[in-house]
């Protein structure tokens, strides 16, 4: 009987009455974070207060939430979000009592690095040595609070000295959708204030390669087309600055990024296959390349498109319009026809043929790029766009350019110097024959065994920094 009585014990209580009451958190602070927090806290099934210098005029707050002083929400709150300025912190220090053993949720950034000696939190818990201070939710946007996780900024990055204030805030963040990452002890609180200063660190190798790449190519073909008509024939056609060098500098830069982004994949296939595993580790600048890859794609892709909007203008251009007028004027005045080339024809057909084929697919790999299309493709589905696609991208857009390259490989070289088109195919040149080594069957088949775990005997004592330590 007693088994039976065991048995049919609820795991939660049945009448709502005796259900524990939701748990009553604090947030000195009115503006919009504080506002976005308090919303998606109450909407996690929070109780909240606010605490304000005027509970009765703090403007708009969200609906199911309480204002009080500072000094009462203090009291009743087990935990308090405090999002102010740290300007505004010398108000706590007469709250001392009433936050004494409370977890404070230091969320404060700053204008710029280093205007404080030290970080906000390590100041927040000088001031209130009693209180247990944890920096956390800094890194979150009042957009992201407001419309819950999103697939940019889902993880909440936290610190702190005390473990139990830590899990206090790691639960918070858990309810409300998002992922808690533990930063350790608050000595990282530094760390953490200044990760939202920095200004695109991902995407900064990406686009140092990009300017870099604009600027060499720019000179080279400026050289090339304008500076030599000038000095060899007395031409003055700058006026293709506009339009025609840059349709010629986007779609070069394009090519050879795309191409940096999957050459270090082949290069890393290759460090396994002379290794003989995949438990040690790559080089750091192999890592840090493997790590802006889609940076540098989605870079890529930029450039194409403006290398298809600045083609699609051609027609409407006044050189062109005036070119096409003069050439028909010519022909009828010195009463000649053109001959049909089907060979120029079957040419010109297949490189705007291979250039929209590239193109469409370089815009399904950067729309699969994105998180929210990602997060719901299978991993093998994914791989199969980003990989297989992804080279038979760089394919198309290669053999799109030897196909605009044609016939005029050995020819057209001004001061010696060749068409600009031929610097961006030797890099994607040489990626897809290194592609090609690697799908040959006995190659692809020590590899695929190499990337399940197979280790060629001997690896283990052949030196380099181990995977796993």
């Amino acid at each position: 009987m007693s088994s039976d009585r065991l048995s049919s014990v609820s795991l939660y209580p049945l009448d709502p009455a005796a259900a524990p009451e939701h748990q009553l958190l604090g947030i000195f602070g009115t503006g919009d974070l504080g506002r976005s927090l308090g919303q998606r806290l109450l909407h996690s099934g929070y109780r909240v207060v606010y605490g304000s210098r005027r509970p009765q005029s703090c403007g708009p707050l969200p609906q199911g939430a309480q204002a009080m002083s500072h000094e009462a929400a203090a009291q009743s709150a087990s935990l308090v979000f405090l999002c102010i300025h740290r300007e505004h912190y010398d108000f706590l220090e007469n709250l001392a009592p009433q936050l004494q053993g409370k977890v404070l949720v230091d969320v404060s950034n700053n204008l710029k690095k280093n205007l404080y000696p030290e970080a906000n939190a390590e100041c927040l818990q000088r001031l209130i040595p009693g209180a247990h201070v944890v920096k956390a939710f800094n890194t979150l946007s009042a957009w992201a609070l407001q419309n819950g996780p999103s697939d940019a900024s889902r993880q909440v990055y936290l610190c702190g000295n005390g473990a139990e204030a830590k899990q206090a805030v790691a639960e918070v963040a858990t309810k409300l959708g998002f992922a808690a990452l533990d930063k350790g002890s608050l000595s990282a609180a530094k760390e953490l204030e200044d990760f939202p200063l920095q200004l695109f660190p991902e995407w900064r190798m990406p686009l140092y390669v990009a300017v870099g790449l604009n600027a060499f190519i720019f000179v080279y073909v400026l050289i090339r087309e304008v500076v030599y008509a000038y000095v060899e024939r007395g031409e003055d056609d700058s006026f293709r600055i506009m339009v025609s060098l840059a349709n010629k500098v986007f779609p070069i830069v394009s090519l050879i990024m795309l191409s940096l982004c999957y050459l270090p994949g082949v290069i890393a296939g290759f460090i396994q296959l002379y290794r003989g595993t995949k438990y040690r580790r790559f080089p750091d600048w192999l890592d840090r390349w493997m790590l802006c890859r889609k940076q540098l794609g989605l870079v890529a892709l930029g450039f194409a498109f403006l290398h298809m909007v600045y083609t699609l203008i051609i027609p409407i251009r006044y050189y062109v319009i005036f070119w096409s007028s003069a050439n028909t004027v010519s022909k009828i005045r010195e009463n000649r026809t053109s001959v049909f080339d089907t060979t120029t024809a079957w040419r010109s057909d297949s490189y705007y043929s291979m250039g929209i084929l590239g193109f469409g697919l370089f815009l399904l790999l950067g729309i699969t790029s994105l998180p929210s299309v990602s997060n719901a493709l299978s991993w093998r589905e994914f791989s199969f766009i980003q990989s297989k696609l992804g080279y038979l991208t760089v394919f198309f857009c290669t053999l799109h350019t030897y196909l605009y390259g044609w016939d005029k490989f050995l020819r057209s070289y001004k001061w010696h110097m060749p068409p600009a088109y031929m610097l961006s195919l030797l890099l994607p040149s040489v990626l897809l024959v290194l592609k090609l080594l690697l799908l040959l069957p006995c190659v692809d088949r020590s590899l695929t065994r190499i990337r399940q775990g197979w280790e060629r005997t001997g690896t283990q004592d052949s030196g380099g920094k181990p995977l796993l330590t």
